[in-house]
């Protein structure tokens, strides 16, 4: 039965259930450190800080929406995998999130980056990195975007159709380069993730399929060019992925393929990048694994792989991206709206409506993707109640958070953080609605900078050059 309450609807006993791992939390004001970066704390005026800075503070200094990167949490991440792996090549996934600064905290912690586009390759050597220690990826690169990876010495490029190589090869012939490649193969695993997160199966874009002979025909190309210097194979089995059976197959797959290679050439390849797609903890219910617990685990699979085609261990890589920049990022809202809906069953949803939304985190509305929440301003006593935080675009899902408990007293003017937003979203962001991007600022020991100021409504006009 539902009861109204004196105090209005948001406070009846019937609200709409939300998914069976949530829980009632028993304390509102509690922040989960599973989902948090490590310097994020509530203090005893309720108010919750990152980096030693006030997020009301920070909202009164900047405006909201607002990006908040931890700056130590990020490099600690980065240097957990880099020691986890030791010996092996850690490359940052730059798609995920990449500034110069960015780039230049990978430089400092001593990994590798991998960029997917010219606009991502330029953003890295503007930082400052080590092009030797830059990977270009992309199924379908532009003659410009390979002439710049190719001129400034990138240690590698991944390979991902035989008109990229034969453009390489053109590009290489009429300047004097050699190029460093790997082939990038599909494997036909099914990782556990999201259909378009998802891309070592048979049926996408990327890579040569291993099952119908065109990776080795790939491979064979490259091997006998006078141009193409051929390091190894890449393998990336998608993203969001909690445990490493699908790193096996993959492990197995190409190592046979690379067995497969010496036997017929003669030549050991030295290298082999399984790619990344570790997964984090968006809400409760994400169990990700540990870089250590990563490290023994793949090594062990490499190792065993090896053993049973009687081949080298190759040189490794692995390529983290969100499972760095992802927990290491907040995004700051400010509250607009409450609104109270009748749904069915005689029960009703809490709309919060932020200052943000699809424009600056499209990933709920393209991969149905989970996200929790948290007030942030003040603590409060108030009872829970299960939340929607929605953005202000117009479309119908413009969700950011899909099922979340925010206390019943949330209002106007409230700020919101969501957590483990720095992978993805920012990155991803749009101008949908002629709304501005977000500001991206770095917090490291109670100081600010600003990584990517915010877009203003001059910066969209100077786009738009028609009258």
């Amino acid at each position: 039965m539902t009861h109204t309450h004196v105090a209005g609807s948001i406070h009846a006993d019937a609200t709409a259930a939300g998914p069976q791992w949530l829980e009632r939390p028993d304390d509102l004001n509690a922040l989960d450190p599973a989902l948090w970066s490590s310097t994020v704390v509530r203090g005893d005026d309720g108010v919750v800080s990152v980096g030693g800075r006030s997020l009301v503070d920070l909202a009164h200094e900047e405006g909201t929406p607002t990006y908040v990167f931890d700056e130590k949490d990020f490099r600690q991440r980065a240097r957990d995998f880099r020691d986890a792996f030791e010996g092996w090549q850690v490359y940052y996934a730059g798609k995920s999130f990449l500034t110069r600064r960015v780039a230049r905290w990978i430089h400092e912690e001593g990994l590798y980056l991998d960029v997917c586009s010219g606009g991502e390759l330029t953003v890295a050597l503007a930082g400052g990195m080590d092009p030797a220690r830059i990977g270009l990826h992309g199924n379908n690169k532009s003659v410009e975007e390979l002439s710049l990876a190719l001129s400034r010495g990138v240690g590698r490029i991944i390979v991902d159709s035989l008109d990229e190589i034969g453009r390489i090869e053109d590009l290489c012939k009429e300047n004097g380069w050699t190029a460093r490649v790997m082939v990038r193969v599909t494997t036909g695993v099914e990782a556990h993730t999201h259909e378009y997160i998802a891309t070592a199966h048979e049926d996408q874009k990327f890579g040569f399929s291993i099952a119908n002979g065109q990776a080795m025909v790939a491979m064979v190309r490259c091997h006998y060019s006078e141009h193409i210097e051929l390091l190894g194979v890449h393998s990336h089995i998608g993203s969001q992925i909690f445990d490493t059976h699908g790193f096996e197959v993959a492990a197995r797959r190409t190592m046979k393929l690379m067995a497969q290679f010496a036997a017929a050439s003669g030549t050991e390849l030295p290298e082999l990048d399984l790619g990344g797609g570790f997964g984090i903890a968006y809400t409760s219910a994400d169990t990700p694994a540990t870089p250590d617990a990563l490290a023994a685990s793949l090594r062990e699979i490499v190792a065993h792989e090896a053993r049973g085609y009687n081949i080298a261990i190759p040189t490794m890589s692995i390529e983290p991206g969100r499972a760095i920049s992802g927990p290491a990022g907040l995004a700051l809202y400010e509250v607009g709206t409450v609104k109270v809906v009748d749904v069915d069953g005689g029960l009703s949803r809490v709309y919060v409506s932020v200052d943000g939304g699809m424009s600056d985190n499209i990933r709920p509305a393209l991969y149905a993707a989970e996200y929790s929440a948290a007030l942030v301003s003040r603590s409060s006593e108030a009872s829970a109640v299960m939340c929607r935080v929605v953005g202000k675009h117009c479309e119908g899902g413009d969700i950011l958070v899909r099922d979340v408990f925010l206390p019943a007293d949330i209002k106007p003017g409230d700020l919101l953080a969501v957590p483990a937003v720095g992978a993805y979203c920012r990155a991803m962001a749009s101008n949908y609605n002629m709304i501005t991007k977000p500001a991206v600022v770095s917090v490291c020991d109670g100081q600010t900078s600003t990584m990517l100021r915010r877009e203003t409504l001059d910066d969209l006009m100077r786009l738009d050059v028609g009258e």
